[in-house]
């Protein structure tokens, strides 16, 4: 399966921030739509990823002045990124070498969606039930 197909399912939708906002803000979005990660951007050139923990790292380095820090001070910066026409395999493998949770995805140097560990492990688990099922359903049949 390819990352395009889960894009088409889950949508391109990407919650992004500009890199100016501060930790305050970043963590505010975080909390309001439910999410581990955002997109930080600088204009509409992919600047970095910032999650949950790079806040949290921050907080505990300097307290809650840290929440006053820029995004750009905190991102992971030299993401690491998909492409739509790679296999849930490929970033699967990617993001356990890299232990990173959440891969932008790119299509045609323009940011396309966004997909978490958690997504390739759904439907890697229902591609596998779905396998399943048809080999027992072959088995049956005879």
């Amino acid at each position: 399966m390819l990352i395009e197909q889960i894009l088409k399912s889950k949508g391109g939708a990407v919650q992004t921030i500009d890199a100016a906002s501060t930790l305050s803000q970043a963590a505010r979005m975080l909390d309001d739509a439910k999410i581990g990660a955002v997109v930080a951007m600088s204009g509409t050139t992919l600047a970095g990823v910032l999650s949950e923990r790079d806040i949290l790292r921050q907080v505990a380095r300097h307290g809650p002045e840290a929440l006053t820090m820029s995004v750009e001070d905190s991102m992971t910066r030299g993401v690491i990124t998909a492409n739509p026409s790679e296999t849930i395999d490929q970033c699967l493998g990617r993001m356990t070498d890299r232990r990173i949770r959440h891969l932008p995805v790119i299509r045609d140097g323009e940011l396309a969606g966004i997909i978490s560990i958690g997504d390739l492990v759904k439907w890697k688990i229902q591609a596998t039930k779905a396998e399943a099922d048809a080999m027992a359903d072959y088995i049956k049949g005879q």
